[in-house]
Order: structure tokens, then C-alpha cells, then sequence
């Protein structure tokens, strides 16, 4: 994500290095390179000039002040501050009050609506506890109806649906009336893709806000399609006057033209952003932790409110117990494997990690992997999954006969696995420097 953006930046930073101070000269040098970064990530050039210029001032007030400070350093956090602003400077949430609260989808065809009316559902149901009801009213695109509601059984949320209906408005209509029946406190309505120039169709979602006049209109775009995402997204507020976008697919290709530039043109929020196919992949839009991916520094808040979501404080406690014991066993590994399989993609999941994006960029992360080490532990017998230490060379030929691996794979896989349990256990007891000894590299 925003890989292309994120090495032009960081060598217009890098041009500052050896420099004792920012002047004016290395100062538009650097502006000049940001600008053309931005302009190559698809930002519209009247916007990346307007915020260089800001950059520029900015860098030119700080000349003879915090000399102390390496001057590509400073020139970062001034990017970043700008960056932060640009984006809408602080999230903002989404308007579920009153009962049922009604959320109104649009956007393009291809977009990702209907996906992220899904994650939407599923993000209302797990972090607000609300009882969402998703509402088909794609009357139009071949299977529409069979997605959401495939979505709806993944996620555990109703959907309803009239199969013969062919009016939206009518549909939406009824589902109102369904989910005040059945106690439903959020009506999220997907729509059908439209392009801004079908008068027929602008018409028609016109007439959707205007008749139930939800509590957020939101409008869904691809990302990947940069500059003209935004073009689309001002063609869109200026029918339906919605409250925020949702950027989707930005685990695809993304230049950063669309989320650098949608709010500075539409004047209206990013509230969401969505990343791959996974009912979990949909995150709270926060212009400061963007910035900061975008400018390599990771997002290690992110990273722990998705770790604290999978914390489970008993377990916690009582994997403490059995590692001070020395007792860990591959029933707990694999606990704990399908509580990081929880938090997400884990390539994502490291690059949000400080200092670790770069690390990983050219990196052939597959969360597959996981599968190789649950297929070993699944060919144990459970005696064995709690006592490791029974693993004798007749058991280990049975079980890579199981799995399908070679002895040399079962070796390997409880050669780390014994490792990782021997550091886990001087860990617990506070011997760090025992601990380095075996990891001279890590001083």
C-alpha cells in the first residue's frame, strides 16, 4: 500500500542528509521532489502544489529555530503535519443513533459495495454490539442478492430481500418496517452501482435518501483507480450530498491519489477504509496513523487496538502459568496462532510495526504458511499436542505420514517450536541477558 508514494517521499527526505540545517535552497530542492512524489501517486497537481507551498512555509519558519533537529527529520514531521490536514485532520465517526438507524451505500459499479456493506454489518455487530440487518436493494446486477446474503450467513447477519420486488425504494421501505419488528437497531441499505452520468439511476438513489433519510449516506470507492475516484466521488456529492467515502481495495496497487486528495476536493470525510476480502478488514479512517504509513513509520496503534481485540485476559493468565512452567504445548501455539490469524493479513500486520514496512516490502508473506504447521499438530494424537516432549523418531515418521511432510520438515517445526518454548520460559523469569546470549545479534 502506497509503496511507489513512500520511497519518492523518503528520498526527498534522504536529498536533506549531510545537510546541518534546512535553508532555502535544499528546502524548495525537497519541495520540488515531494511535489513530483505527489503527482506521481495520482494527486491532482493544483493540490500537490498547494500543499508543497504550505511545506514550503512551513520549512522556511523553521530555519533558524531546532538546529538540533537533522534537518530531513524535521522536513518529515512537516510533511506529516500538512499530510495529517490534507486527509481532514482527525477521524470521524459513523451516526448510528436512533432506532433503527439507517445507513445508505452507494458508489460505482465494481466498487465493493456490496462487500463492504458486509464488513460494515460485521464491524457494527462486534465493536458497537449493535443488531444490524442488511437490506438488498441491488435489483439489477446478476446475483447481487446471492452475495449479500452469502455475506449475511458469513457474519451471522439476517438480510432481507424481495426476490420479485423490482422497486429499491419499496424494499428499503419495507425493511424499515421488518427491522423495528424484530429489534433491529441498524438498517444498512446496499444499493446498486451506478455511474454519475446514468441520469435514471441518479435519480433513482435521489429518491432512496430522500425517501428514507438514513442517518449516513456513504459512498464507496476503488482506490486503485486513483485521481479519478475523487472526480467520481465530487460527481456523486453533488446529487446525493452523502456524509463520508469509503476507500476500498487499498491492499491492491494504491498510488495514494485518492485518499491524499478525496477530502480537499469533495469537502466531506474518509470515515472507513477497507483492505482485502475478509469480513475483519475494515478499519476506522484515521488521517494521522495514515500519514504515518504512508511515510514508513508503521501504525503501532493500530497494530495494538488489533491486538487488544483478540486478548483474552483469562488465557492470557493462564498461558502465563504454564510458560513460567515450562508447560507451553502445541495446543497453546495453536491457540495463539489462530488468535494472530484473527487480527488479519500478517504482512499488513508488520508493516504496521515501526521500522519493519521496509523489512517486509519484497517479502513473500503467505498467511497460508500457518497451514503447513496446523496440518503437523493436527496429525498429532492429543496426548502428544500437550507433551511435546513424547515426540521419538517412530511418532514423528507417523505423523509426516499424516500431514503429508517430510521427516525434515517435523524436525525443523519442533526444533523452533522447542526454541520459541525455551525463550518464552527465560522470558518469564527475567533472564534477558540468558536470553541474548543465545542471540548475540539481537544486542
Amino acid at each position: 500500500m502506497f509503496d511507489s508514494l513512500q520511497e519518492k517521499l523518503d528520498s526527498a527526505f534522504k536529498n536533506l542528509k549531510g545537510d546541518g540545517k534546512l535553508t532555502e535552497i535544499n528546502i524548495a530542492s525537497s519541495v520540488k521532489e515531494i511535489r513530483r512524489a505527489l503527482v506521481a501517486a495520482d494527486v491532482n497537481y493544483k493540490i500537490a502544489k498547494e500543499f508543497t507551498d504550505k511545506v514550503k512555509d512551513q520549512a522556511l519558519g523553521t530555519e533558524n529555530i531546532l538546529n538540533a533537529i537533522k534537518p530531513g527529520e524535521l522536513m518529515t514531521k512537516i510533511v506529516m503535519d500538512e499530510m495529517v490536514e490534507l486527509m481532514g485532520g482527525q477521524a470521524v465517526g459513523i451516526n448510528v443513533s436512533g432506532s433503527p438507524a439507517v445507513i445508505l451505500i452507494a458508489g460505482l459499479q465494481g466498487s465493493g459495495k456490496t462487500t463492504f456493506s458486509g464488513k460494515l454489518a460485521h464491524h457494527l455487530k462486534t465493536k458497537r454490539k449493535k443488531k444490524p440487518l442488511l437490506v438488498a436493494c441491488d435489483v439489477y446486477r446478476p446475483a447481487a442478492i446471492d452475495q449479500i446474503t452469502v455475506l449475511g450467513e458469513q457474519i451471522k447477519v439476517p438480510v432481507y430481500k424481495e426476490t420479485e420486488n423490482r422497486s429499491p425504494l419499496s424494499i428499503a421501505s419495507n425493511a424499515l418496517v421488518y427491522a423495528k419488528d424484530h429489534g433491529h437497531d441498524v438498517v444498512i441499505v446496499d444499493t446498486a452501482g451506478r455511474l454519475a452520468i446514468d441520469e435514471d439511476m441518479m435519480t433513482e438513489i435521489e429518491g432512496l435518501k430522500n425517501g428514507l433519510m438514513p442517518n449516513e449516506t456513504l459512498f464507496v470507492v476503488d482506490a486503485m483507480i486513483g485521481q479519478d475516484a475523487v472526480t467520481t466521488a465530487k460527481a456523486f456529492n453533488d446529487r446525493i450530498d452523502y456524509d463520508g467515502v469509503v476507500l476500498t481495495k487499498l491492499d491492491g496497487d494504491t498510488r495514494g491519489g485518492a485518499a491524499l486528495s478525496v477530502k480537499y476536493v469533495v469537502g466531506k470525510p474518509i470515515k472507513f477504509v477497507s483492505m482485502g476480502e475478509k469480513m475483519d478488514t475494515l478499519d476506522v479512517f484515521h488521517p494521522e496513523r495514515m500519514a504515518q504509513r504512508i511515510l514508513g513509520m508503521g501504525d503501532i496503534v493500530s497494530f495494538v487496538e488489533k491486538a487488544q481485540e483478540q486478548f483474552d485476559e483469562k488465557e492470557a493468565k493462564r498461558l502465563e502459568k504454564k510458560i513460567k512452567k515450562n508447560k507451553f504445548d502445541f495446543n497453546d501455539f495453536l491457540s495463539q496462532l489462530n488468535q494472530i490469524r484473527k487480527m488479519g493479513d500478517i504482512k499488513n500486520l508488520i508493516g504496521m510495526i515501526p521500522g519493519m514496512n521496509k523489512a517486509v516490502k519484497n517479502m513473500d508473506i503467505d498467511d497460508s504458511a500457518f497451514n503447513k504447521v496446523e496440518a503437523i499438530i493436527f496429525s498429532m494424537t492429543p496426548h502428544e499436542r500437550g507433551n511435546p516432549e513424547l515426540l521419538n523418531m517412530s511418532r514423528k515418521r507417523r505423523i509426516a505420514a499424516g500431514c503429508g511432510h517430510s521427516i525434515h520438515e517435523i524436525n525443523l517445526f519442533i526444533k523452533q517450536f522447542d526454541q520459541m518454548r525455551k525463550m518464552m520460559h527465560k522470558l518469564s523469569k527475567g533472564n534477558m541477558n540468558d536470553m541474548m546470549k543465545n542471540f548475540p545479534g539481537m544486542k
